[in-house]
């Protein structure tokens, strides 16, 4: 197996990724985040990245945390509050999860804002979403080409790329990361 060619198809779909709509998602995002969290989600492999985007994105000045889809109907749902921000992520666009958590939100009648991460623009989810971010259909690297491979790829790269574009218009300094970074290699890197 070709490594090297496996790493060049997930480059060109980066390559291909939407920046101009991404800024303009992130400059909605900090101009309209004035007293909330931005709350992430998603299911499986999506949920994943989702987990990891909130978790980045709370040690770098921006407070987040991840809201499991399922766990939200059970109760997990009264996290959410006016002014949160939502961002949900779904290669398909058709998670039943995501849609069903969607519709909860709308229905707590908060005026959550939510923007979806999506790999095709036409999905139910995009439709039901404040904004979006399509990355495209995707051919994803595993041979059967249905393990999330390229797709998580990418919605990974975007939330860096928010997650950086955030950073820049709060002006997180390295003195404000080093309150929030007391211990480990990264905290003693930022005090330096």
């Amino acid at each position: 197996m070709n490594y090297k060619e496996l790493i060049e198809r997930e480059i060109e779909y980066l390559r291909m990724l939407p920046t101009k709509k991404i800024e303009d998602v992130i400059n909605r995002i900090h101009w309209d985040l004035t007293v909330g969290r931005i709350i992430t989600s998603g299911m499986g492999k999506a949920g994943h990245i989702a987990n990891t985007f909130a978790t980045t994105l709370s040690s770098t000045g921006t407070p987040s945390f991840f809201l499991h889809p399922a766990e939200a109907q059970h109760g997990d749902l009264g996290v959410i509050m006016p002014g949160d921000i939502v961002i949900v992520f779904s290669n398909s666009g058709k998670t039943k999860e995501i849609l069903e958590l969607i519709e909860l939100i709308h229905a707590l009648n908060y005026g959550n804002l939510i923007f979806a991460v999506v790999g095709e623009s036409n999905s139910n989810i995009s439709t039901r979403c404040a904004d979006y971010i399509e990355f495209g259909k995707v051919e994803e690297i595993c041979p059967l080409g249905l393990t999330p491979t390229t797709s998580t790829t990418c919605m990974s790269v975007i939330s860096d790329l928010i997650v950086v574009g955030l950073m820049k218009r709060n002006v997180f300094t390295k003195e404000k990361y080093s309150k929030l970074h007391h211990g480990g290699y990264l905290g003693q890197k930022s005090k330096n």
